[in-house]
């Protein structure tokens, strides 16, 4: 799987309401000591607890899904892109920005930004 595809896949898990699916794909997408931080989480560690971290954000969210947006630019093993969080088909309610490290074939730590 490409950077590009990972990225997606993670942006996925954001949207995927089923507990099981979801840390199935984390499984697959995330390292296991992978670290998670944006505005509102400083440092959320492992796959269990971004899984938490995800699924308790999930609750909030309702009907609001996630997008990839722009792959802005990557090197080495970072990449920096875009993304939207709305209805599907309408405006976005909210877009940010996540930087994202990766190591052996999976994500190790994302830092997220809200615009």
């Amino acid at each position: 799987m490409n950077r590009t595809d990972l990225a997606q896949k993670y942006i996925e898990i954001w949207n995927e309401r089923d507990a099981g699916r979801r840390r199935a794909a984390i499984d697959v997408v995330l390292t296991e000591d992978s670290v998670y931080s944006d505005p509102d989480w400083e440092a959320v560690e492992g796959r269990d607890g971004i899984d938490t971290m995800i699924g308790r954000a999930r609750e909030k969210f309702g009907d609001l899904a996630f997008s990839l947006g722009e792959v802005i630019n990557e090197h080495h093993d970072l990449m920096l892109f875009t993304w939207h969080l709305g209805q599907p088909g309408e405006p976005p309610v909210a877009t940010g920005y996540d930087v994202v490290r990766f190591e052996k074939g999976a994500i190790r730590r994302i830092d997220g930004f809200f615009v």
